[in-house]
């Protein structure tokens, strides 16, 4: 190998230089594929981790979705203004201070000039230059947060502080209502907005495992948005499940379950109006209350126990008490293995139970009584709710009547076979037929409320009585909402014999259901009621796809948490 003297290396081209590597000796190797002095090398690995820190340093400032990780908490010490802004003290009951918090939905324009404190979440929150916009949200309810810098009452401190607060935190601020010269569209409140005076960090948000303003976004807009070649997040329902906590601070969802809070507030109303008393019975049993597989079983102290299907055997029990009207809300478990819409495996249950002096079509005039009032209250009451749901879930309002249709169950599969359904005057109702005769019904009663009575006594639970008329059929009925069950009741069975029988003929083992059979051998009651779905009630009242959107926390066969 020839050596190279230093004047021909300095002569050297970059390209001769990149494409002949120098030997270890200092000569240059015409073996090599280039040449770079030491210089050059240690130039480069410097440049490469300049780089890689300045990546490192922007990555280690942008939190997910725009927020900055790296956010003061506290004000600068020299700041005169100090005391106004900052993370607040953890709060653990050391004080009462008499302060008084307003409601944010109370913000209009009867409040101007006032000076108000407000306690709610970062909504949104957006930083310029000396100027910072909050949105804060309560619930349903938003306003507008403004701090302008004048180094009088806001400070630049206050500005930065409030800039870096991150989604979702839960903040106090104090200010004065101000009416703006245009309506804030994007807020509840659109007539006035908070010039803020002071403004703490209770507590901050992590980074969000999705947005909520994602999870708040209807189908149409994600829609219109990609026919404009736009792209908006969509929140699957896993995901939202997941984070159910968040995923309920929507506005819908706070809607959603203040109206399922006010079909059990107006269900127990109307009840206690019509003579009603409200029980509350057991959940741990000793053998099924509804029959079938359907059952959660366990181990009670050594033996078999089931959790409840229903507070049925207890509710006619109660009757036999002589309590005569009966009712309760509660929890209702079905190891059903179902991933349909409507399927969960505990509900709400809205049960109740009556004696009856003649006919079970005494049962069925209390259901329309309640119904009617229910829903009117729900169009009174929560009108602004209902508005709020349809917002993101838009739906046309339920059709019902002041006296509600009433069908035999065999003119319902006339009206089927008519249509060209194949329907079987024996057999239960496919969920594809109860939509088609609820189509049905719309179509030529105008109405989507309606009962159907007369079922088939093999479709129906031990304990309904059968038809006088034809043992086939049954003492029974079920009501439904938009073409989907939400009620089934009957007639029950008070004769001990009868009951013994038609519990043996569904394979009910009877010693498991023994001590509710001897309660009607001392003096039965005529008697009967009805079952309630009340997330059904909601879902179909306000025309949602999903029965999980009006469970609280639902529970089905793949979810056990959150």
């Amino acid at each position: 190998m020839a050596a190279v003297s230093n004047s021909e290396l300095n002569e050297a081209t970059p390209a001769q230089m990149q494409s002949e590597p120098i030997a270890q000796n200092g000569s240059m190797s015409v073996e090599g594929t280039g040449v770079q002095s030491e210089k050059a090398k240690a130039k480069a690995e410097a440049k490469a981790k300049a780089k890689a820190e300045k990546a490192a340093q922007k990555a280690a400032n942008a939190a997910a979705r725009g927020q900055k990780q790296a956010t003061p908490t506290q004000p600068d010490e020299n700041d005169p203004l100090k005391d106004k802004y900052g993370d607040a003290e953890r709060i653990q009951s050391q004080q009462i201070t008499k302060r008084k918090w307003t409601r944010v939905e109370a913000l209009d324009k009867s409040v101007e000039n006032q000076t108000v404190l407000l306690r709610g979440r970062v909504a949104t929150v957006r930083g310029k230059g000396k100027s910072c916009f909050i949105v804060l949200r309560q619930r349903t309810a938003t306003v507008q947060v403004v701090l302008f810098t004048n180094d009088t009452t806001i400070s630049k401190g206050m500005v930065k502080y409030a800039s870096n607060l991150s989604r979702e935190s839960i903040i106090d601020v104090e200010g004065t209502i101000s009416v703006p010269q245009d309506s804030i569209a994007a807020c509840t409140q659109s007539q006035v907005e908070l010039h803020v005076t002071s403004i703490h960090c209770i507590s901050r948000a992590d980074i969000l495992p999705f947005e909520v303003s994602d999870a708040a976004r209807s189908e149409e807009e994600i829609r219109e948005a990609e026919a404009a070649g736009e792209l908006k997040a969509r929140v699957s329902q896993d995901v939202r499940l997941n984070g159910r906590y968040i995923d309920l601070r929507t506005a819908a969802n706070q809607a959603i379950f203040k109206v399922q809070s006010g079909v059990c507030q107006l269900f127990r109303e109307i009840l206690l109006s019509e003579g009603f008393q409200e029980i509350h019975t057991p959940k741990l049993i000793a053998g099924a209350s509804e029959g079938g597989s359907s059952v959660f079983k366990f181990n009670y102290m050594g033996r078999e126990g089931c959790l409840a299907q229903s507070p049925q055997l207890y509710k006619q029990m109660a009757i036999m008490a002589d309590q005569e009207r009966v009712f309760e809300i509660g929890p209702v478990f079905r190891a059903e293995n179902s991933f349909t819409h409507r399927h969960l495996c505990e509900f709400t249950g809205l049960d109740f139970e009556m004696a009856i002096n003649e006919h079970y079509d005494e049962v069925m005039d209390v259901i329309d009584k309640l119904f009617v009032y229910i829903f009117n209250g729900l169009n009174g009451k929560y009108g602004k709710d209902l508005a709020t749901i349809g917002q993101q879930f838009p739906f046309e309002p339920l059709q019902y009547q002041a006296t509600n249709l009433r069908l035999p169950f065999q003119e319902g599969i006339k009206m089927l076979q008519e249509a060209g359904w194949d329907a079987d005057p024996l057999g239960d109702l496919s969920t594809e037929l109860e939509r088609e005769l609820g189509k049905l019904v719309k179509a030529k009663y105008n109405t989507d409320f309606y009962m159907l009575y007369n079922y088939p006594l093999a479709v129906r639970p031990f304990y309904t009585m059968p038809s006088p008329s034809n043992s086939q059929y049954s003492n029974s009925f079920d009501v439904f909402i938009r073409g989907e069950e939400i009620i089934s009741g009957a007639q029950r069975v008070h004769d001990p014999t009868l009951l013994t029988e038609r519990a043996q003929a569904l394979g009910i083992p009877v010693e498991g259901i023994q001590s509710y059979i001897d309660a009607f051998k001392y003096g039965a009651v005529p008697h009967g009621g009805a079952g309630v779905g009340m997330e059904r009630v909601v879902m179909l009242f306000c025309k949602l796809d999903n029965i999980r959107k009006t469970s609280l926390f639902p529970r089905d066969p793949k979810r056990l948490t959150p």
